[in-house]
């Protein structure tokens, strides 16, 4: 078992950055994959970056690419997603999530932590 915590979120403004932890613990292993997702009020979780064990590949949404870096340091446990330029439109709750494979579904992940909100405002 792999337990989750995010932490990081708040209100921040459009234009601003804000960025996120999420602490791993229980069965840690730098062959997990690392995702973020997002789920906004009223719609369906999208898919925002996932990162490989050895943060040599990355993926990330066209929505959020350019403005969000997603990046791991092994030796805390700890993942993060730096966003940068927010928009109203980046407003959800993000989730970390964690699997042994390298995938974008954003329902495809074994591990989930308890969400953090986000909310920028214009």
């Amino acid at each position: 078992q792999v337990q989750l915590v995010e932490s990081g979120g708040g209100l921040v403004q459009a234009g601003g950055s804000r960025r996120l932890s999420c602490a791993a613990s229980g069965r840690t292993s730098n062959s997990y994959v690392m995702g973020w997702l997002r789920q906004a009020p009223g719609k369906e979780r999208e898919f925002v970056a996932v990162l490989s064990g050895t943060s040599l590949s990355t993926y990330y949404a066209d929505s959020v690419k350019g403005r969000f870096t997603i990046s791991r340091d092994n030796a805390k446990n700890t993942v993060y997603l730096q966003m940068n330029s927010l928009k109203p439109e980046d407003t959800a709750v993000y989730s970390c999530a964690a699997d042994l494979r390298f995938t974008s579904s954003a329902n495809g992940y074994d591990y989930w932590g308890q969400g953090t909100q986000v909310t920028v405002s214009s």
